[in-house]
């Protein structure tokens, strides 16, 4: 079932992007325009949300545990499905819009494209954990890992678990979203994230609002 013709109207728009792409900063400044717009949004963020999914997240992102792929699969699934029922569904139907920090291309181009995981069974089980639900459109922050990983540098911080893979792998998961946003182009927005943020957020925004007013949008 595809959220553009299930009956809901609210928008489901979803970031994605190599790890330093500036995912976080980018939703919360367009959570923020649509909030000073007076449009109803709700943001939230994966493996994450509710509070199952954060606890998933903490087991998923801790440095130090081994993680098998499957293993990996299968929590992000079950973290994404808690946030489908209990987060995302629920204020779609309300005709409130939803943005999301990553979602199922996540799953396509780190377990995939990165993990080298099978296609078919993956996306099988990804459609299984959303019933079926996907975006309106997927913003992807298309950046270069290396510059991604200099920019977490200069945080300071620790890196989590899928932070220190090796650079091949980053390489992989920013080919798989590329190629995803290639072959259904319509429902994509690629971003130079190396860009000035105010540019970023300004193409963003206006993408955003043609969706949610449905000017020049995609006929649902």
């Amino acid at each position: 079932m595809n959220i553009r013709n299930a009956g809901h109207s609210g928008r489901f728009i979803t970031f994605e992007g190599v790890e330093g792409a500036g995912k976080s900063t980018r939703c919360r400044r367009l959570t923020e325009c649509l909030e000073n717009g007076g449009f109803p949004v709700v943001h939230t963020r994966e493996p994450g949300g509710p509070g199952v999914s954060e606890r998933i997240r903490s087991i998923l992102l801790d440095p130090e545990l081994k993680v098998a792929p499957l293993t990996e699969l299968m929590l992000y699934l079950a973290s994404r499905a808690s946030n489908v029922d209990l987060v995302i569904r629920p204020a779609l139907e309300k005709g409130v819009n939803v943005v999301c920090e990553r979602f199922s291309d996540a799953t396509f181009a780190y377990q995939i494209g990165g993990r080298g995981l099978p296609e078919a069974p993956v996306r099988n089980a990804d459609r299984l954990a959303t019933g079926g639900l996907v975006p309106d459109l997927v913003i992807i922050l298309d950046l270069d890992p290396e510059l991604g990983f200099r920019r977490l540098q200069k945080q300071g911080r620790e890196r989590d678990r899928i932070e220190q893979e090796e650079i091949g792998f980053h390489r992989r998961v920013r080919s798989k979203y590329l190629q995803l946003a290639g072959e259904e182009s319509r429902r994509y927005l690629v971003v130079d994230a190396s860009g000035e943020p105010e540019l970023q957020d300004s193409i963003i925004r206006d993408r955003v609002m043609a969706l949610i007013t449905d000017i020049g949008g995609e006929e649902r």
